[in-house]
């Protein structure tokens, strides 16, 4: 366990006031860090320098380069992407700003990164050691499959939509439970969606094997395409199929479309003088912020102008699909202002790479991989990036509940019988911390006491 969680079980990113550092000045002009600093202790460190992030973003958000240079200056003398928790956060975060100001001077930016390379197998590989390295996925996959089981019993003719077809891993598994089923398997299509074609092709052949290893009477039906520009006719209904629908960590990613015209307005400053940071991080901190169209309304009228979200859920809800399972993360990072998404990344990804901390070994290159390569480039495109370039739009349970209904959706609850497998699955593999609420139906999985991710059912109704 890290040093950055407290004794009651509660994260201390959002919940320690800055004992140490409430008299600090956070003016640019303090200079560089004394030697003491580093000698300091590691939570004494973790809110010094969150203390100097929150600062720094301040500087970014208002366009003082200058400022904003001094204060990542400061903060590299004590992060690290192989130190404590906060060490690595900051790591990420001040790369994040940084890119957000080198994209002022466009030809900097794109000549720093024209060599950079990205490859899909790279991206699989780092997406396998999240579902390898923490249990979030695997709940996600297990909880999804047995809702779907039971919405099926004694359907002969199965067909699944997978809008994010890349893991074959939870397909594996329904496939097996199918197997086992006291009426025998029933005929099972699954349509898997991804814009790599290779990658359709790789789940493809696993699929096809353990089928016929099974012989359970099996179709893969390989869609290579965006979510945004799915067609209806590609999906290959056949009237007579029962339809279930799985979505892990993929929706938000279509609010980007919605946003092209919408100007930002200036980012807001996080004033700090008189409070601790604690203090400021216990209140809800959208109270700091005027609300925004596409980040604090819930009403109708604003989730009907996300043309490109409710055009793709209404297609989906045409097909009448007796379930669809949604996976999300629990966090709002789809505000207008920088200031907004700064904080709350801070205090989500701070939980994320706690769980790592206190699971995995700090010199782990599969642990470093996935904080560069998934978390590292989430926190950057939620921090540096505007308009469409901004896919990572994490929004919360809240927010999904009157869009979906809104798209003639209702909720369903979750199976029981889910949730038990799931909770057993937590205690097999001795993840502590790791926690289960369940809240309306709905699940909500937690590391110590803050909400991560959220898992929801639906069904179609006319």
């Amino acid at each position: 366990m890290s040093g950055m969680a407290q004794e009651d079980g509660s994260s201390s990113i959002s919940s320690s006031p800055l004992h140490l550092f409430s008299l600090m000045s956070l003016s640019p002009g303090i200079g560089s860090p004394y030697p003491w600093l580093r000698e300091m202790e590691s939570e004494e460190r973790g809110l010094y320098l969150i203390h100097l992030l929150v600062a720094c973003a301040n500087h970014v958000a208002a366009g003082s380069i200058e400022n904003a240079n001094i204060g990542l200056e400061q903060i590299n003398h004590l992060a690290s992407a192989d130190g404590d928790t906060m060490q690595r956060i900051a790591a990420y975060f001040t790369e994040a700003l940084a890119n957000r100001m080198l994209k002022g001077w466009p030809g900097l930016y794109k000549a720093i990164n024209s060599t950079k390379i990205t490859s899909v197998s790279e991206d699989i590989l780092v997406k396998r050691l999240f579902f390898d390295l923490c249990p979030f996925l695997r709940l996600s996959y297990l909880i999804t499959n047995q809702a779907i089981l039971e919405a099926m019993e004694g359907e002969k003719m199965v067909h699944i939509i997978d809008l994010c077809s890349s893991e074959p891993a939870q397909w594996m598994n329904l496939l097996q439970s199918f197997s086992t089923r006291p009426e025998g398997p029933p005929h099972l299509r699954i349509t898997g969606i991804h814009q790599e074609k290779e990658v359709l092709e790789q789940m493809a052949l696993r699929l096809n094997e353990e089928a016929e290893r099974l012989d359970i009477p099996f179709q893969f039906n390989p869609v290579a395409s965006r979510l945004d520009n799915l067609e209806i006719e590609a999906l290959r209904y056949k009237s007579g199929e029962a339809l279930a629908i799985s979505s892990v960590l993929q929706l938000h990613t279509l609010l980007a479309f919605d946003d092209e015209n919408k100007k930002s307005p200036p980012s807001k400053q996080v004033l700090m003088n008189s409070k601790t940071l604690g203090d400021f991080l216990k209140k809800d901190i959208t109270n700091a912020f005027s609300p925004s169209p596409d980040s604090t309304s819930s009403s109708p009228l604003s989730m009907a102008n996300s043309a490109k979200m409710m055009n793709i859920l209404n297609t989906l809800w045409a097909l009448s699909p007796k379930l669809m399972v949604v996976t999300e993360q629990e966090s709002n990072h789809n505000g207008f202002s920088l200031m907004e998404r700064v904080l709350q990344a801070l205090i989500f990804y701070a939980a994320l790479f706690d769980c790592l901390e206190s699971t995995v070994p700090r010199a782990s290159l599969e642990r470093q991989k996935v904080e560069k390569m998934l978390f590292g480039e989430e926190i950057k495109n939620i921090i540096a990036c505007e308009g469409l370039e901004r896919k990572v739009r994490h929004e919360k349970l809240e927010k999904w509940v009157p869009r979906l209904e809104l798209a003639g959706f209702r909720r369903v609850p979750l199976s029981y019988s889910g949730l038990l497998l799931a909770t057993r699955l937590l205690q097999n593999y001795g993840y502590d911390g790791y926690k289960m609420k369940e809240e309306n139906g709905c699940v909500v999985i937690c590391w110590q006491n803050q909400p991560l991710y959220s898992i929801s059912a639906w069904k179609s109704i006319r």
